[in-house]
């Protein structure tokens, strides 16, 4: 799997865990749901994305 797919599927699974939060605990788990979209908007137009930084040293080191 690359780098953008695996932060693709990170993102997905973090709005879908939002979600299921807010349908099951609190409305205010909506408030993540948001950051994530305003992180993926931001990203888009700066480069800058925590999720890749975090998945480059973990998991796609260079060798």
């Amino acid at each position: 799997m690359t780098l953008e797919n695996s932060v693709r599927l990170f993102a997905g699974i973090m709005i879908l865990v939002s979600l299921l939060l807010y349908w099951l605990v609190s409305p205010y788990w909506l408030l993540f749901t948001a950051f994530i979209g305003l992180n993926l908007i931001q990203s888009s137009f700066t480069k800058i994305c925590p999720a890749e930084m975090f998945f480059k040293k973990m998991f796609f080191k260079n060798k």
